[in-house]
């Protein structure tokens, strides 16, 4: 029985990793191979086939949706199983897609369970699903896994993934006596930006930024969220569009020196190469200080 083959293509390296060790810890025995952009991935469809491709929209050279347009019109990729995963979820984003011939989408981020499900949905609808050389052989994954931790360290790493909360900045606020009153201030307001997990949506205060990672200030909950957790940073550029940054939680701190801190400091560090994400942290960075940190509100 021969491999089921997957091409899977996206310019950030930590997404491709994520996604191709994940597939290959869920799916024993598939071939994988990568793309960085919508160009390389024509060249490689060119001279191989593929029984499924997983796709990201937003890439240098050739996007997602051109990459997509192509492969429809092409003979050999015609029919092949085309999901699109991105961080664009807006209706208008997802009916381009789907007239453009796309078979199914996944949001970023997303949980292993996710993405098994989607490969196994597009390989059915194939045809191929039988293919697949073996079941999973680890035990099932579930809400309470950090689905990122656990591909890069191939299910070794045993931690809890926080529970769904959509808490707000804005509306708990610490009081004075809680934390010195400069970082009371600055946490006052609604907040900048919300971060999207796989489990949930919080709220958060951009402390400082640069073209390589943002500080975040967000309320703790119960649980925490877990360090190498793929993320999406949306921002807000006006009031109909938002930035949508793609990245992972690479640290995790309390923001006051004490045990029950009631607010954390997160680095997310991004992970697009995309020029126009790039552009646009180059301007939010030249609207900051002169120590190049983001003001809220500025």
């Amino acid at each position: 029985m021969s491999k089921i083959s997957v091409l899977v293509v996206d310019d950030a390296p930590f997404i491709r990793d994520l996604m191709k060790k994940a597939l290959r810890t869920l799916f024993p025995g598939i071939r994988v191979e990568e793309a960085v952009n919508g160009r390389k991935a024509q060249q490689l469809l060119g001279r191989d086939a593929f029984d499924l491709i997983l796709c990201d929209w937003e890439m240098p050279e050739m996007s997602g949706l051109e990459l997509l347009t192509w492969c429809r019109a092409e003979a050999a990729t015609k029919t092949t199983p085309f999901i699109m995963v991105t961080s664009r979820g807006d209706k208008e984003n997802v009916i381009q897609a789907i007239q453009a011939g796309v078979s199914d989408y996944i949001g970023k981020p997303f949980s292993n369970e996710q993405l098994a499900a989607k490969v196994r949905k597009a390989l059915a609808r194939a045809g191929k699903l039988d293919a697949l050389q073996a079941a999973d052989t680890r035990p099932a994954m579930t809400g309470m896994t950090n689905d990122s931790l656990n591909a890069l360290t191939g299910g070794k790493a045993e931690v809890v993934r926080r529970a769904p909360a959509a808490a707000s900045a804005a509306a708990a606020a610490p009081a004075a006596s809680a934390a010195p009153a400069s970082k009371a201030a600055a946490l006052a307001g609604r907040g900048q930006g919300q971060l999207r997990l796989a489990s949930g949506t919080l709220e958060c205060v951009i402390k400082a930024i640069s073209l390589k990672e943002a500080l975040l200030i967000i309320k703790r909950t119960d649980t925490l969220p877990q360090v190498l957790e793929a993320a999406v940073l949306d921002l807000e550029q006006g009031e109909a569009d938002i930035a949508r940054l793609n990245g992972y939680l690479h640290a995790i701190a309390a923001l006051e020196p004490k045990p029950d801190s009631e607010w954390l400091q997160v680095t997310f560090r991004f992970v697009d190469r995309d020029p126009q994400k790039l552009d646009y942290l180059s301007r939010l960075i030249a609207r900051g200080t002169g120590q190049r940190h983001y003001v809220p509100g500025a």
